[in-house]
């Protein structure tokens, strides 16, 4: 069985805005989570979790707890915002915690301000 291509930019926004079926949606998703493309994942995963799959709840779940682990403020409101959900302090304060551990000064500094002023 032929691997999926993935979209180019163009034809990814294209399917974005159109409409797309949950089962499309979750193999691009997987596409994209197979080629270490996390954040371009949850736009798909988004989609999916609109129409109620749990499939895509539960990697949206695993991503936004991966996005806490690496201190990864972009993964982290991509994967929060597609599950609808905001970042309480607390997380935010882990998240630069962690980050800070990691080496991503920058993920450190923007968590810590989203944890002072909320996010």
């Amino acid at each position: 069985m032929a691997t999926m291509k993935l979209p180019d930019p163009l034809s990814r926004r294209h399917l974005l805005d159109g409409t797309l079926e949950v089962s499309k949606a979750l193999e691009l998703a997987n596409r994209y989570l197979e080629e270490g493309r996390e954040v371009e994942a949850t736009d798909f995963l988004a989609v999916a979790h609109a129409a109620s799959s749990e499939e895509a709840r539960v990697a949206l779940v695993a991503l936004r707890d991966e996005a806490l682990e690496q201190g990864d403020v972009f993964l982290m409101r991509a994967s929060s915002g597609a599950l609808g959900e905001e970042c309480s302090q607390a997380t935010w304060q882990t998240l630069a915690d962690a980050a800070t551990r990691a080496g991503r000064l920058k993920d450190a500094e923007t968590a810590q301000r989203l944890a002072t002023v909320g996010g």
